[in-house]
């Protein structure tokens, strides 16, 4: 405290202090305030205002500090969320963009499908060729041994050429016009010498019916044979 020159007091920052203090403490601090000097001397030492007026500013400043620091970890608090609500924005930007080039690929794809000509039918495989024989007497025989073995009927290879070089030596339009046959009108012809009544007889669908056909001949003069004799491998002179 200072005296200016008017003869008053002038309080100092810190007597303003302790002047709000008293006023917050009410009537009785002032009259504790003002005692007078005689009675205060027969009381025991009062601690100066002015010091308690010191702490209340330091637990004050230490209060606003608090606030402050407070504040400051709430602020990096704050950005630290918008960052991350950035980046989490920014994912899921970048997903959403993934998922639509996805989806559109997707549905170009089905489109290109879409547009695609239907499948063809994979084709029938082709039926095998008919098998070729040779225009002599080996391609004949083969060729009746084949149909022969569709139809069950026995006979071999060397059966049937054996008895064809005996009976017309390999000739398909052999005739016998002497034999009882012949005098009968009715004389045997073909590879294997076999007459008309008994080629119509014996006949194999499938075949020719002209009796001069060499594979016609055989098939028909073998299926007779299997029947009078079994097998035309069983024939070994004129049947």
């Amino acid at each position: 405290m200072r005296s200016n020159h008017s003869g008053y007091t002038r309080l100092t920052k810190t007597h303003k202090f302790i002047a709000a203090g008293l006023t917050a403490a009410g009537a009785t601090g002032v009259v504790l305030g003002v005692v007078p000097a005689a009675s205060a001397a027969t009381h025991a030492p009062v601690k100066p205002v002015a010091w308690n007026a010191e702490a209340f500013g330091q637990t004050q400043d230490a209060e606003l500090a608090k606030t402050a620091d407070a504040a400051a970890t709430q602020a990096t608090t704050d950005a630290q969320a918008k960052v991350k609500a950035a980046a989490d924005a920014a994912a899921k930007a970048k997903a959403d963009a993934e998922r639509k080039t996805k989806e559109q690929a997707a549905s170009r794809a089905q489109a290109r499908t879409a547009l695609k000509p239907a499948a063809k039918p994979a084709a029938k495989p082709a039926a095998p060729a008919p098998k070729a024989y040779a225009d002599n007497l080996d391609g004949w025989i083969t060729q009746a041994l084949d149909i022969m073995k569709s139809k069950n009927i026995p006979g071999s290879y060397e059966g049937i050429k054996r008895n064809v070089m005996r009976e017309s030596t390999g000739n398909p339009r052999a005739i016998n016009d002497w034999d009882v046959n012949a005098v009968n009108g009715v004389p045997s012809k073909g590879l294997l010498q076999i007459i008309d009544p008994t080629f119509k007889a014996y006949h194999v669908d499938g075949t020719s019916w002209d009796i001069y056909d060499p594979v016609a001949n055989i098939v028909a003069s073998c299926n007779y044979a299997a029947d009078k004799y079994g097998s035309m491998d069983n024939v070994n002179s004129a049947y």
